[in-house]
């Protein structure tokens, strides 16, 4: 075996790139794009203008704002040949499926230009489309097209349900959240495949790929699921505790880099608590206690929750199914996934990373013979 290499498993601590778009303290729960933080942002900003900080590293003026937002809300519209293929596919078939099939299917349908900010902001504005076109097409209604006079979050939920929501700017501002946060799987796995200078289609393709696995992007459809399993918050403790004794995941709880609580689920779980005044909010009561009971249990652990722990409550909220939600969190990535690409390719170098070898050697070949009837 080759022992002149470190292997540092999942790259834990390996520095891959340096970037100015995102910072993040573990420590302290800290999150920053562009140097400013996620809580300032959340509360004064919105998808677009956030996007346009992300992607050209400051916050745009009114004439540079109205661009951003034209430009988003010219792009909806999918190519009538890949409208017709999503209505062709199985209707069972899994929504980040549908979204990883469907953005390739752009690379070919869509107009051929070299330049990789306006592919992002193609993708950007496309993939709410798809998403909503799947919904519908998945449970046989019509079509909603979509709206040049709304927002990017008023016109996702408007193309997924009919109608205007009077707490859109909630979804919006849990979009910023998503929109961006470090050197992530996803973000690696599209920045791979950024330095073989590959085609932007290719790369958010690949990016899809790595964010619909459970331990990622899935994670919040998984919370989802145990807070319906554990159906009332008299069965939390066993719930939990059952989990444990197998060793299994508690789903929503951890994180690689935070040390401390993720400033993005306290956000999300302080607007989910501002509505729960006026309002049942499901499976919140739930998410309260398994908070409460996770964290006395590994008090020595630092482990608190993630910000998918209350991204699938108010998710839920919004009547999106939870096998959607992974496709929400990818709606949102898209403006760092583009933005880490297009940065990288600055500076770029092919990813060639080294495995150790642990297998026999010097085996010789022999021919294998056919058996005598």
């Amino acid at each position: 075996m080759d022992v002149n290499f470190d292997v540092k498993h999942g790259l834990e601590g390996v520095a891959v790139a340096i970037s100015s778009i995102s910072y993040i303290d573990g420590e302290k729960g800290k999150l920053v794009y562009r140097g400013f933080e996620i809580e300032d942002l959340v509360e004064n900003s919105n998808f677009e203008e956030t996007s346009y900080l992300i992607w050209f590293g400051s916050l745009p003026n009114e004439n540079e704002l109205d661009f951003i937002k034209s430009m988003l809300s010219k792009k909806r519209e999918l190519p009538k040949k890949i409208v017709k293929m999503m209505k062709e596919l199985p209707k069972n078939a899994h929504p980040m499926d549908v979204l990883r099939s469907a953005v390739s299917l752009l690379g070919i349908y869509s107009e051929k230009t070299n330049s990789s900010l306006e592919n992002a902001i193609n993708l950007t504005a496309k993939i709410p489309t798809i998403i909503a076109y799947w919904y519908r097409i998945k449970n046989e209604m019509k079509l909603i097209r979509p709206r040049e006079d709304l927002n990017h979050s008023e016109n996702f939920l408007y193309m997924m349900f009919g109608e205007v929501s009077e707490k859109s700017d909630i979804f919006d501002k849990a979009l910023i959240l998503h929109a961006e946060q470090g050197m992530n799987a996803s973000t690696f796995a599209s920045t791979v495949t950024a330095s073989t200078l590959s085609d932007l289609y290719s790369i958010i393709t690949t990016a899809i790929g790595a964010l619909k696995g459970p331990l990622h992007g899935g994670a919040n459809e998984r919370v989802l699921k145990m807070f319906e399993e554990i159906k009332s918050i008299d069965n939390v403790e066993n719930y939990i505790d059952s989990l444990i004794l197998k060793g299994e995941k508690i789903m929503g709880f951890g994180h690689r880099i935070y040390k401390t609580y993720d400033p993005r689920a306290r956000i999300l779980k302080n607007w989910i608590k501002n509505l729960f005044i006026n309002e049942r909010i499901e499976y919140f009561e739930i998410a309260l206690k398994v908070e409460e009971y996770v964290i006395k249990k590994f008090k020595n652990k630092k482990i608190f929750p993630n910000v998918d722990f209350y991204s699938g409550i108010l998710y839920n909220y919004f009547r999106i199914p939870s096998e959607f939600f992974t496709t929400i969190f990818a709606m949102a990535r898209i403006v760092g996934w583009t933005a880490h690409a297009m940065e990288y390719k600055k500076n770029n170098r092919i990813f060639r990373p080294r495995s150790i070898y642990k297998g026999p050697k010097g085996l010789k070949y022999r021919e294998v013979k056919g058996v005598e009837n």
